[in-house]
């Protein structure tokens, strides 16, 4: 019987992969700075030259993890809001909130990171983003089912977007304790009077 030949080296997305967990731990840990090439190749456990056939330099890596990051969000959001039924629109407007916080909460030292200490912050950086875009469809389809009302749904997601952040931001730097709970109710409440929604819909306190 033949034996299976295994290959030799691993498939580029794996190395790719390898290659930003090992640079996410070292921003993590010494900080984007003074973490070199070098530092993140041998992290990863593969030579020099393979950094390059992936990456053009360390903030091509940082573009990466940034968008990386927006797609675990997403995802995070998609999977809460497909646990709603198919007609619980203000459920899903709901949770996206939720799914918000939570989200920022877990992995705000790792956001800040990313779009704050690495890297000066741009206009493009700030509201073209796929969280921003799905949250423009999900009002524009809450509004065409007929279950609110929103005059222009981009620029509604983009002020719901910004202000999730701030009040996160707001929180964590004011509060001790942060409880996650009162943050995704202040959050659901501005999400229901953008989209004319009464407030206390959930009984929020």
């Amino acid at each position: 019987m033949k034996q299976k030949v295994l290959p030799r080296t691993k498939p580029p997305q794996e190395r790719r992969d390898e290659l930003m967990d090992a640079a996410q731990r070292l921003f993590l840990k010494q900080g984007v700075g003074p973490t070199t090439i070098d530092d993140i190749t041998s992290g990863a456990g593969v030579a020099k030259g393979t950094f390059y056939l992936h990456f053009s330099s360390k903030d091509d890596l940082l573009v990466a993890l940034g968008e990386q990051f927006a797609k675990k969000h997403l995802i995070r959001i998609k999977a809460a809001i497909a646990a709603k039924s198919e007609e619980d629109w203000t459920g899903k407007l709901a949770i996206w909130a939720e799914a918000s916080v939570i989200f920022y909460l877990d992995s705000i030292q790792l956001h800040d990171m990313l779009f704050r200490e690495s890297r000066s912050p741009t206009r493009e950086g700030l509201v073209d983003n796929i969280i921003i875009d799905h949250l423009a469809w999900l009002l524009e389809a809450g509004a065409a089912a007929g279950k609110w009302s929103v005059d222009d749904a981009r620029f509604t997601a983009v002020f719901l977007f910004s202000g999730m952040h701030g009040i996160v931001d707001d929180a964590y730097l004011k509060e001790r304790r942060i409880v996650r709970n009162r943050l995704t109710k202040r959050l659901q409440r501005i999400c229901f009077r953008a989209v004319g929604l009464p407030s206390g819909i959930f009984d929020i306190q």
